[in-house]
């Protein structure tokens, strides 16, 4: 703010024209930063215009850029969870269909070939298993061939915690409590499936009038409890990704509700208030009308002297 005045009978320095010049130069330079506030919509443009502002919102502007990628990988491991549940689904039925079949096999009004039908029967329902866990994939990934593990990043803290999801069907994996090799229906070497050890697959389409292998009669109690068995650890794996899908939602509503807040904060330092701006600027753009007609005059007063030296 200037203070210093200058006597108006001086003629070779006039200070009141200098006052009213800086006056004017800071007028021009709020209406600058007040119109380019308005134009642009944020308070800080630069770091000068509030250091500690600058430095904050854009430390939340990169936390709120890892959320909102963050926020993408839920999506993408909800779409790997719900893909997995819906296939764990369908195999669900298709062994109830096999069961269902295998149960009427173990009626004693049924002969031979009705067995033998029903053992074919329920090797297509096999085969169909096999079509769909060789069309679970995503990304070109098997999802639940024994082999599909994935970690994704979901910024839980600062430092971007990870979520794994993993069709791991080792017997010491207590999410799932099954033993290996889940689902291999093709090989011949098959010795169990949905982790019931001596279940295998193949092993209905063997069945033949001369050899009814797992439809005889001294077979067959075993057969339906070893499908009982592995629907039940099918059941597992799929309300185990079912636990998790439900994990991902809330993940995903939190990782929303903290990308807003994010925004809202970096708001609230960076943004204009553009109601209070354009008081400034009326405010500014008034002062200036006002230093351009006091420095008119500032220049006049030389001039009422000089004529006491030409008088």
């Amino acid at each position: 703010m200037p203070f210093s005045v200058g006597g108006n009978a001086r003629i070779r320095t006039n200070t009141p024209a200098e006052n009213a010049y800086n006056a004017l130069d800071t007028a021009n330079r709020t209406i600058s930063l007040k119109q380019l506030r308005l134009s642009t919509g944020k308070r800080i443009n630069n770091a000068g215009d509030d250091v500690a502002g600058y430095i904050t919102s854009r430390s939340l502007a990169a936390r709120n850029g890892a959320l909102s990628a963050a926020l993408k990988a839920v999506g993408d491991a909800s779409n790997v969870s719900n893909i997995l549940m819906d296939s764990l689904d369908n195999i669900y039925g298709l062994l109830n269909n096999i069961k269902d079949s295998t149960a009427t096999a173990a009626s004693g009004a049924m002969g031979t070939d009705e067995k033998v039908a029903l053992a074919k029967a329920a090797f297509r329902m096999v085969q169909q298993i096999q079509t769909v866990v060789d069309s679970t994939v995503f990304g070109g990934r098997q999802l639940i061939d024994g082999t599909f593990s994935a970690d994704f990043i979901i910024a839980t803290d600062a430092k971007h915690d990870l979520i794994t999801i993993a069709i791991d069907m080792n017997s010491n994996n207590p999410d799932f409590n099954l033993e290996s090799n889940f689902f291999d229906v093709r090989s011949t070497k098959a010795t169990m499936f949905g982790g019931v050890t001596g279940l295998d697959l193949n092993s209905f389409n063997e069945v033949n009038q001369y050899n009814l292998g797992i439809f005889a009669f001294s077979q067959i109690g075993t057969t339906l409890k070893s499908l009982a068995n592995a629907i039940d650890n099918v059941n597992k794996v799929a309300a185990y990704i079912g636990g998790i899908t439900n994990r991902l939602t809330s993940q995903e509503d939190l990782l929303k509700g903290q990308v807003t807040n994010y925004n809202s904060a970096i708001s609230r330092i960076e943004d204009s208030d553009v109601a209070k701006e354009q008081l400034d600027l009326v405010k500014s753009q008034f002062l200036q009308q006002a230093s351009l007609v006091s420095l008119a005059q500032s220049n006049q007063n030389p001039q009422a002297f000089l004529k006491l030296i030409s008088g």
